[in-house]
């Protein structure tokens, strides 16, 4: 099928998104999924438009679409000045963690989520700290460094993820946060962690 038909029948989906009836936009967005990166001709030109709703809408088909171009969009968006926009970009490099990134791609994801983990906007963190979970081993060289030198928001959201991912690199820095951190909650989750990976108290060594 030649591009002309398929924007044509793109044209009508994407004209949805920004009609303002969230039901129909979620409809347009779902069905644009079904496009894939055919779709991509349409929808990147529109993230230049002053319409924040119609951008999150279009980041939020591009948050689903494997495509690099896709991915890449969701990074710049990471920086937009609205916190809806970040906040779907977020969620959209989750979706993209999720379905797997090569090596780049994923050191990429990592160095633009992980500074947002300290942010005032705790949804946004919580959203990049679920983004750079997805990522996984890639994700642990910056977490355990947040983990040191991060603020206290952004350390916390960091051991969050170490204990969901389960990574063995993990585990001194869990026990440091047991032994020698005074936060409850820091604590929680390095002990949250540690019991996923099977560790147990024989780590400790007898004072």
């Amino acid at each position: 099928m030649s591009a002309a038909p398929v924007a044509e029948e793109i044209r009508p989906l994407v004209d949805a998104l920004a009609r303002g009836d969230e039901e129909a936009a979620e409809k347009a967005a779902t069905d644009l999924l079904q496009k894939g990166p055919a779709s991509l001709k349409v929808l990147l030109p529109l993230l230049d438009s002053p319409d924040p709703d119609l951008r999150w809408w279009v980041l939020r088909a591009l948050g689903e679409i494997p495509h690099p171009r896709a991915l890449t969009s969701l990074l710049h968006a990471l920086r937009a000045p609205e916190p809806e926009i970040r906040q779907c970009a977020a969620l959209g490099l989750r979706h993209h963690a999720q379905t797997g990134l090569d090596e780049a791609e994923a050191s990429q994801a990592v160095a633009a989520l992980t500074p947002l983990l300290g942010e005032e906007d705790r949804l946004l963190a919580s959203l990049a700290r679920d983004a750079l979970t997805a990522l996984g081993e890639p994700a642990v060289p910056a977490l355990l460094e947040t983990l040191q030198n991060g603020s206290p928001a952004a350390r916390l959201e960091a051991m969050r993820a170490l204990a969901a991912i389960g990574d063995q690199r993990a585990i001194p820095a869990m026990f440091a946060a047991i032994t020698e951190d005074d936060t409850a909650l820091l604590q929680h989750w390095a002990e949250e962690g540690l019991e996923k990976m099977g560790v147990g108290m024989m780590f400790f060594k007898p004072s």
